[in-house]
């Protein structure tokens, strides 16, 4: 049987993280989750990965919680339902909060309920112009239990977050780049292609201060300005004895000069 979750890097640092269940619309189930945990864990902790790229198998990004796995949800009492959330979906919320390095999701198809929410983790999202989204809990009288409504709220507004998950109606593609989720469209064809070249753009980055971008980022969503000014302060000044600064330092210092077309030479 072929793994659920399969995890590939390649030579530039980009590690690609692939739901694959293709039958199921990459609907996931507990061991899914747990080999999806592990595989995200081992992935952060792999110091030649510097970018790391969530996508699904065939035409789904990913449908949400396997079916089968619902019906035993339903059958279990209410602390076996926490615990099961709590204890394996929440861990892949945590690894990815934690993740230092960027985490991009290549949407390459639909993406429905807890599927949507797992691309709302990610840093950045790129998706194919026939991908689609939808906050579905509600079409099955449920709530989002993954974090769906911590983090669409954070992106587009509290208004427009309220009437997708009370309508669980499907987002287009480009509505989605429209209202800041996604952060580009592409043809179907070329998703792989945007989706490997910006990762490698990002990778090819001093990764020191791709890590501190984020850390700053999303740590200044909760602290007051003097807190943050005095944080990324100390980030700046870090960075300056980083190797990756003084390379690039050097390079730009010691560029060929060229004439400005008066006969004199300019930087």
């Amino acid at each position: 049987m072929n793994p659920s979750m399969l995890l590939a890097t390649d030579a530039h640092g980009v590690a690609t993280l692939t739901m694959n269940r293709p039958d199921k619309l990459n609907a996931f189930d507990v061991p899914m989750i747990d080999l999806w945990h592990r595989l995200l864990t081992e992935a952060c902790e792999d110091s030649a990965v510097k970018v790391i790229v969530l996508t699904g198998a065939g035409r789904a990004f990913c449908a949400g919680g396997d079916v089968d796995s619902f019906l035993d949800f339903r059958r279990w009492d209410s602390i076996e339902r926490k615990d099961y959330l709590w204890k394996h979906v929440h861990r892949i919320v945590f690894a990815l909060e934690r993740a230092e390095k960027p985490v991009i999701a290549a949407i390459n198809g639909l993406a429905r309920g807890a599927g949507m929410d797992m691309a709302l983790m990610c840093d950045m999202r790129i998706m194919a112009e026939s991908a689609t989204l939808a906050e579905s809990y509600i079409n099955m009288g449920l709530i989002a239990g993954d974090a769906g409504t911590y983090f669409l709220p954070r992106m587009v507004g509290t208004a427009r977050a309220l009437e997708l998950f009370w309508t669980g109606r499907t987002v287009t593609a480009a509505e989605a780049e429209r209202i800041g989720i996604a952060n580009r469209v592409v043809p179907d064809d070329r998703l792989h292609d945007a989706v490997t070249e910006t990762a490698r753009a990002i990778a090819a980055q001093p990764q020191e201060a791709v890590r501190m971008f984020k850390r700053a980022v999303y740590q200044g969503l909760t602290m007051p300005l003097a807190a943050h000014l005095d944080m990324v302060s100390s980030h700046m000044s870090v960075v300056i004895d980083t190797k990756d600064h003084k390379a690039k330092v050097d390079a730009f210092l010691n560029r060929p000069k060229r004439e400005n077309g008066t006969g004199k030479t300019k930087a």
